[in-house]
């Protein structure tokens, strides 16, 4: 291969992220009232208004992602979008603190430990004896999902009232196969991508995972052991209130991605003749052929999965960023489909697990809500993206806080 080629390869692995461009910038946010230096993390505390110190703490988990939690980058999604939360919040009179993680593709049992000491600091810091709302967005809340119960299992007091889940996998999360494999089939120039998808926490996410370009699409067995440690605390903790909102739907209407549609096309110079197409049904369900520079063709397949790109659930943007990364080094490319579904509805409300298609398209609004492992939940109007902080979610769960 050419070296201005390869250099040309290793510039867009190097960008692509998993949830986010690696390259994407956040403005500055507000200086913190308080920076706490934790076990393998870090919190921002963000006094209530006209307030001087921590009362009625929030407590909230950053999510998935390589390298450190970028606080700048969380606090803009939760206040300068679509809902000014954390002003929201503070105007409650409510102590805002950020959880973050020096590595947030650390195994979710590793990071669970920075939102333990998360939890005591806090209790230990606040004024007055308020309980608290803990909880994470995405993977931050499987981390405050195992931390608190650990801490049961302890029989050490959290003083948690609310445990809240924001758009979090509780049965698992989505990344296509194709861009799994994809992944795999980059890291011979740049393993940035692999690194992503195959660190400890996204095998402890995601439903199915793929280990090789060639290899059978399966239950990581870093999924397996986590499921099995969540299990030996008891799956959740039992003396919160139990409350999730999801971004997707909940009347069992997708995203509008056809199963077996093209999602990405590459017609050269690095890449032609790749292509990757929505999750189909088939068995076998072609997925994606790799081709290139790189070798191939590579046809990647999978058998009997249920039509996961087009699934009512939060969104991402997994192969625009993609396609985004190849254009950005001269690869002539046709991105059908940007977004396509990252946590179905079932799994952020752990209603349905994923691997039967009815379960998977349930209409989840006519089901008794006792079927879930939640006391309550709300699910939204659109498929949204994954994560984004909406006025019917902000103030769902504003409404909630305790005393």
């Amino acid at each position: 291969m050419a070296d201005s080629k390869t250099e040309k390869v290793k510039k867009a692995a190097g960008t692509i992220g998993l949830v986010t461009p690696l390259a994407a910038v956040a403005p500055e946010a507000p200086p913190a009232d308080e920076e706490w230096q934790l076990p393998g993390g870090s919190a921002r505390v963000y006094y209530g208004q006209g307030q001087k110190g921590v009362i009625r703490p929030v407590v909230l988990a950053d999510g998935f992602n390589l390298g450190p939690t970028d606080f700048d980058w969380l606090y803009d999604q939760l206040e300068n979008g679509r809902f000014p939360f954390v002003s929201r919040l503070r105007q409650r009179g409510r102590t805002l603190i950020l959880v973050g993680f020096d590595e947030r593709s650390e195994s979710i049992l590793r990071n669970a430990e920075t939102m333990t000491a998360a939890i005591m600091r806090t209790i230990a810091e606040q004024l007055g004896d308020a309980r608290l709302l803990v909880g994470g967005f995405s993977m931050g809340g499987i981390v405050a999902r195992y931390a608190l119960a650990k801490l049961e299992t302890q029989r050490i007091d959290h003083r948690t009232a609310v445990y809240l889940s924001f758009d979090s996998p509780h049965r698992g999360g989505w990344v296509p196969i194709g861009l799994q494999a994809f992944a795999h089939y980059l890291a011979e120039v740049d393993d940035t991508y692999l690194r992503q998808i195959g660190s400890p926490a996204a095998q402890q996410m995601l439903w199915r995972y793929l280990d090789r370009v060639d290899g059978t699409p399966k239950e990581s067995p870093l999924r397996t052991e986590f499921k099995e440690q969540l299990r030996r605390v008891g799956g959740w903790p039992r003396i919160p209130r139990l409350l999730a909102v999801s971004n997707g739907r909940g009347d069992g209407v997708g995203n509008g991605v056809r199963a077996g549609a093209k999602t990405l096309s590459c017609a050269g110079p690095l890449f032609d003749g790749t292509h990757l197409l929505a999750q189909s049904q088939g068995d076998p369900a072609e997925v994606a052929v790799l081709n290139g520079l790189l070798g191939g063709p590579h046809t990647i397949t999978t058998r009997g999965f249920p039509e996961l790109d087009g699934a009512p659930g939060g969104t991402l943007e997994s192969f625009g960023i993609l396609g985004d990364a190849l254009a950005a080094s001269g690869e002539n490319v046709d991105i059908a489909h940007r977004s396509v579904c990252f946590v179905p509805s079932v799994s952020a409300v752990s209603i349905r697990d994923l691997d039967q298609q009815d379960g998977l398209y349930v209409n989840i609004d006519s089901l008794p809500p006792d079927e879930s492992d939640l006391d309550d939940f709300l699910l939204s109007e659109n498929n949204d993206p994954h994560s984004l902080m909406t006025p019917e979610l902000g103030d769902w769960v504003l409404d909630r806080l305790p005393d």
